[in-house]
């Protein structure tokens, strides 16, 4: 099974690409570069200092991939103010990178089993036609058309993921979905064992 950093890893893949577009020939080829510092995570600064627990962990592995790359960014939060740890979070991520500006949502929603349902959108502007991006990044996707502008590509393999091309000329509207139902953490404490016999009593045998 894929993990949760790997899918939506791969769903990210083409933003990356896109928004890195052009930065190399910016750079001087004769002079160092710097390797480039990793952005603090400021969801997970925030959702900690408002209470939110449970689905701490899936929104701290959301937000570290979405924010990679870029040069800075900040986040607008909304939750639960009577019951932060119980109630659904939802955060809007802006983000800097070297030639374009990025934003993305996560949103988290605990249940009473305490699992979580998790969401995120990753929305971008490709300086490309939809037909391009389409045709260079979602060649195995399967494409559902909802209006003339606007197409939803998904893959049979990943179905809780999706990325919609918008047409908005001269460019490319870009959304990239991805959602989670049930969602534990695979470091919490696994159940308590079968309590241990009795001093003096000897275990018994099957």
């Amino acid at each position: 099974m894929k993990t949760t950093t790997q899918r939506l890893g791969r769903l990210w893949l083409v933003a990356a690409t896109l928004a890195a577009t052009g930065a190399a020939f910016a750079q001087g080829v004769l002079v160092p570069q710097a390797p480039p510092a990793v952005p603090q995570d400021t969801l997970t600064r925030a959702a900690t200092s408002v209470g939110v627990k449970r689905c701490l962990p899936a929104i701290t592995r959301l937000a570290t991939l979405t924010v990679q790359g870029s040069r800075s960014h900040d986040v607008l939060l909304d939750w639960d103010r009577k019951r932060p740890d119980a109630g659904p979070m939802f955060s809007l991520i802006g983000m800097e990178f070297p030639n374009a500006g990025v934003a993305a949502s996560i949103t988290a929603i605990p249940d009473d089993t305490g699992a979580c349902t998790v969401s995120a959108e990753r929305i971008s502007v490709a300086p490309f036609t939809c037909a391009s991006v389409a045709e260079q990044e979602l060649k195995n996707y399967r494409m559902t058309r909802l209006l003339p502008i606007y197409a939803v590509y998904t893959d049979d393999k990943e179905p809780t993921s999706s990325v919609s091309l918008i047409d908005s000329p001269p460019g490319c509207l870009i959304i990239r979905r991805y959602v989670e139902y049930g969602w534990r953490d695979p470091a919490a404490a696994p159940a308590a064992a079968a309590p241990a016999a009795p001093a003096g009593q000897a275990p018994k045998r099957r």
